[in-house]
């Protein structure tokens, strides 16, 4: 139907004069489009376009832009009236209200205008495009555009297909978006697309941690920002506003069928029900303008370090890590020699401290039949480094079993291996641990649910949301069978659809298995 010379320097429309919609008007120009804006608000598009004029102006300080390119810019920008005027227009990207009916109404009401080889975009971020396209005589034209903001600076574009989209279309949208300067991912259309799905358990699993008192915010994001992420979740939900991510997660569990995975939090709603709604109102988890609280390790510094021999088990990234560390903090050690599989743990004195699998403390000292145990989160990103710098947060929990000398002993170890221990209650997973299971799983879902492949679900989460690492990523370097196991602790101790393991996921444990099984020399199979 379509190809990408079609859209080559013909006019674009959009329509919205929203922050989302000037965004889009922005790229469009410093692409070298015509463009046409439209607001049906009397005054909103020419108010934008100053707007717009004055950032352009801005970036031209700094040296972004050249005089010339902000006037060459400002002249390709009409500011519409009415819909008839955009006629010509290739392309016609809708960023208004999500609402479903109105964004219907006016796809009508574009077909009877437009040519009959323009594309309609909808920029939405929770509507079905299937839904949107619903009632057209053509279709196959409309197609998902769904920017980030702020538009300018975020890199990426879902590119999301209904059922009756034109796969010609989706492709020439695709490379349009790639000549905008953009990253493009195809995403089929399913509730939350692929950044607003993968991402539900980032903050899910940080809320259920504060329904169940296991830490306060603070701690909880110093924790998941020592693996890597530029803000934690508490702080994130606090800069979108807790009434916008609470609506983003009811969408996607209504339209899910109220799948539990998705279930909103009650921790939330009850910020949503007080007006606390993050940096908005002036408060949500933090107070403003102070924002997010500093956190200590809750420890005294001076604590001395063990006089007790420290043995290190175990094989693998986990081990060698903590062997890098103990050598450089110039702790003694010895090693034991272990085969592939054994628990990566460390013994002080007659303790133990074990990295997660996903059963808490408590279960692991019965276990074992070791009362003083303590348990270390995944140390991910900044917290792998093999050096103690920079000094990270990293959760631990205690058995309540475990005495208080050993407690004092654990805490100490860890602050002389180069992480800022945090601790938590005796909660299963942890905090890091099960939110990169949760969000390798979400992934394996979505891709096996055809919304996306392996690459768009990395790219889409990186580019999208600035995750330090996509999900596959993760997946790579923790292997199936590690994060399977974690999922399949959590849903034993909570026991509902939430922590299921997705099908992807599981199968590729028992390839996994098999493979290993038959090149494995005989004494080990």
């Amino acid at each position: 139907m379509t190809n990408i010379n079609l859209f080559r320097n013909r006019p674009v429309a959009v329509i919205g004069a929203g922050v989302m919609g000037i965004g889009i008007v922005q790229v469009a120009l410093l692409a070298g489009h015509p463009v046409h804006l439209f607001d049906v608000r009397e005054g909103a598009a020419a108010a934008a376009a100053e707007q717009l004029a004055a950032t352009l102006a801005r970036l031209a300080d700094k040296g972004k832009l050249t005089p010339e390119d902000v006037a060459s810019a400002r002249a390709r920008l009409h500011v519409a009236s009415s819909l008839n005027e955009l006629r010509d227009a290739a392309l016609v990207i809708e960023a208004i209200v999500e609402n479903l009916a109105v964004k219907q109404a006016l796809m009508r009401d574009l077909e009877a205008i437009v040519t009959h080889d323009c594309v309609l975009a909808s920029n939405t971020s929770s509507l079905s495009i299937t839904a949107v396209a619903r009632g057209l005589e053509v279709p196959g034209r409309v197609v998902g555009m769904h920017f980030f903001n702020p538009v300018p600076l975020m890199r990426l574009v879902e590119v999301v297909s209904g059922l009756a989209t034109e796969p010609a279309v989706a492709d020439a949208i695709h490379m349009l978006a790639a000549d905008w300067g953009k990253t493009a991912v195809h995403a089929k259309s399913t509730p939350g697309f692929i950044v607003n799905r993968i991402a539900r358990p980032f903050y899910a699993e940080t809320l259920a941690l504060l329904q169940e008192q296991a830490a306060t915010p603070a701690v909880l994001d110093a924790c998941v920002r020592g693996a890597g992420f530029r803000m934690g979740p508490c702080e994130l939900m606090d800069l979108i506003g807790h009434d916008t991510n609470f609506a983003v997660t009811q969408s996607v569990y209504e339209a899910n069928f109220f799948d539990k995975r998705y279930q909103p939090s009650l921790v939330q709603r009850e910020m949503v029900d007080g007006g606390l709604l993050g940096r908005k109102s002036g408060r949500g988890f933090y107070r403003y303008p102070e924002g997010a609280a500093k956190t200590n390790d809750g420890e005294a510094e001076a604590t001395p370090l063990p006089a007790v021999p420290l043995v290190l088990h175990g094989a693998g990234p986990v081990a060698d890590l903590l062997a890098a560390r103990l050598s450089a903090s110039g702790l003694g050690f010895t090693r034991e020699a272990e085969g592939a599989g054994a628990e990566t743990s460390l013994q002080i004195g007659d303790g133990r401290l074990m990295l997660t699998d996903g059963r808490c403390a408590a279960e692991r000292a019965h276990a074992s039949g070791v009362d003083d145990l303590a348990l270390f989160d995944w140390p991910v990103g900044p917290a792998a480094a093999g050096v103690a710098t920079p000094v990270v947060a990293l959760a631990w929990a205690l058995a309540p079993q475990a005495s208080a000398e050993f407690a004092t002993r654990a805490a100490a170890v860890l602050r002389a291996l180069g992480w800022l221990p945090q601790r938590l209650a005796d909660v299963p997973g942890l905090v890091v641990a099960r939110t990169i299971a949760m969000l390798v799983n979400e992934a394996s879902d979505a891709v096996e649910q055809g919304v996306c492949d392996a690459a768009g679900a990395d790219a889409a989460m990186t580019l999208g949301v600035n995750y330090p690492a996509g999900p596959f990523a993760w997946l790579a370097l923790w292997g199936e069978s590690t994060v399977v196991t974690l999922l399949d602790a959590l849903d034993a101790v909570y026991r509902g659809e939430r922590y299921r393991v997705s099908p992807r996921l599981r199968r590729a444990t028992f390839a996994t298995s098999a493979t290993a099984a038959s090149t494995a020399p005989p004494a080990a199979r």
